[in-house]
């Protein structure tokens, strides 16, 4: 079904984007405060959006044109998976809160300098985006890979958009130890779930 690849692309995509980090906390609490707050989101979408192409028309073909690289990826995107679902789940199990007191922009040039900084710089962003992404969309090809992408781009433009209209409403709920715990349950059980269709790929390939 052409809705699978889809599917497997907003729970990539969703289940790495949505983790605790810098970027989600900076962009939820200028939502709070209404500072740029949509620009901020924007910009967000629009890194995720250039690197996730690059990683899943980059990555994507060469793993596709190289079908041990293929292997060795998919057991490797798997493994990383549950190991990254195991975080999550382990921080579901200590609890945490989100604290936005002390991130703020004060001018347009500042908002944009911090929302490339918090994204750019760090190198998780280019092992999610490119390399994990690029490596998991390898086992679609033509219109499959396509649909995967759009899913992929669809949950970071869903999430951030979330998160920056919606900052007033969830910041007092993502205060709460409890609304974390959800969150990291739930991305916990997309990786896991991702790392599984990885696994049987890798059997039947």
């Amino acid at each position: 079904m052409l809705i699978t690849p889809f599917i497997q692309g907003v729970g990539s995509g969703g289940g790495l984007i949505v983790a605790i980090g810098a970027q989600n906390a900076f962009v939820l609490s200028q939502g709070v405060r209404g500072n740029y707050h949509v620009l901020i989101a924007l910009i967000c979408i629009l890194c995720d959006t250039v690197f996730i192409t690059a990683g899943i028309a980059g990555v994507g073909a060469s793993v596709s044109a190289n079908p041990s690289l293929s292997q060795w990826l998919t057991w490797g995107g798997a493994g990383f998976l549950f190991v990254y679902g195991w975080g999550s789940l382990r921080s579901a199990l200590q609890g945490g809160k989100l604290d936005t007191s002390d991130l703020t922009v004060r001018s347009l040039k500042s908002a944009i300098m911090t929302t490339l900084a918090v994204t750019l710089l760090n190198p998780h962003f280019y092992l999610d985006t490119v390399v994990l992404l690029g490596s998991i969309s390898s086992q679609f090809h033509g219109k499959n890979r396509v649909l995967f992408w759009a899913g992929a781009v669809s949950a970071s433009t869903v999430w951030f958009i979330s998160l920056s209209l919606g900052g007033r409403m969830l910041a007092p709920v993502f205060k709460k130890q409890i609304a974390w715990r959800i969150l990291d349950t739930l991305v916990c059980a997309t990786m896991w779930t991702i790392g599984v269709l990885l696994v049987l790929h890798g059997i039947s390939g």
